[in-house]
């Protein structure tokens, strides 16, 4: 698969929401930091989660918790590309999770297929005009700051309408940029810059995002709220929680759900789908 074999392989898929399995080739991610680091444990994985039903695999050489600092693109790249060159013959997309255009680039051209940009474009002015030049898909997150001072800033009067407007103003800057509109997904940040109830109310009323007009990916995977709501500390073991909202998001709109535990997520998928529109 080529990185633009994007909208045959969409076209080509049976299903209204796709799974995407998280891969950390980091030493501090905040659930699976150093497991995967070592290229030959990266592949191994990625491969477990395409056996377990992955559509996408998302591969990240900066971990984005909260308060985590941030690493250079040479390192990044030092991390990921040899990951993407083991995966380039696998029956699925690769996505690269960064946020400086050098890293996407590099990425791309060992044969990632789209960006997953959490800053949705901001942290670096060179990556819209590279994925319109490219002419790869992107990722759009609702984020503000940055990872290390994202959760001092959770001030909000109205928080669906606000991650509303900055993906509609970041999409707007994608498209001026040269980008083609059906190459946007957008993600509205669950986790980033939202405290418990703002995470809560995204989820609640995540039907009004859909009226962008774009696939809607959501990343709920073992995160700190499902944490606080179940009692479980311990980020694998988060796994009832998180299935709750990721049925939920399929039902209320989802596109792309992104998740570390595959094989059961793929099964709530699955499952919720059968509900709403037959098996």
């Amino acid at each position: 698969m080529t990185p633009h074999d994007f909208e045959a392989w969409l076209l080509s898929v049976d299903r209204s929401s796709l799974v995407m399995g998280v891969l950390n080739v980091t030493p501090d991610s905040f659930s699976d930091g150093g497991r995967y680091a070592d290229p030959k444990q990266a592949d191994d994985h990625a491969r477990r989660m395409i056996a377990d039903g992955a559509d996408l695999i998302d591969i990240g050489g900066e971990s984005t918790r909260p308060g985590a600092p941030r690493i250079n693109a040479e390192e990044q790249i030092r991390r990921i590309v040899p990951v993407i060159r083991e995966l380039r013959d696998a029956p699925v997309l690769l996505s690269v999770d960064t946020t400086r255009a050098a890293v996407a680039a590099a990425a791309i051209d060992a044969g990632a297929h789209l960006v997953n940009d959490i800053s949705g474009g901001l942290d670096d002015p060179d990556m819209l005009p590279l994925v319109a030049t490219l002419h790869v898909p992107i990722i759009l997150m609702h984020m503000r700051g940055e990872p290390a001072t994202m959760q001092q800033m959770t001030e909000y009067r109205d928080v669906v309408a606000e991650v509303y407007r900055h993906l509609s103003d970041r999409r707007d800057a994608a498209v001026a940029a040269g980008m083609a509109p059906h190459h946007i997904l957008l993600d509205p940040g669950i986790g980033f810059a939202k405290g418990l109830e703002h995470n809560l109310t995204v989820l609640r009323q995540l039907k009004q995002l859909t009226d962008l007009g774009h696939p809607l990916v959501l990343g709920t995977s073992r995160k700190s709220f499902v944490g606080k709501i179940t009692g479980e500390d311990e980020p694998s073991h988060r796994l009832f929680g998180t299935a709750a909202t990721i049925s939920w998001c399929v039902a209320n709109g989802a596109s792309i759900l992104r998740v570390h535990d595959v094989g059961p997520m793929s099964k709530v998928v699955r499952m919720t789908e059968a509900i709403r529109k037959g098996f």
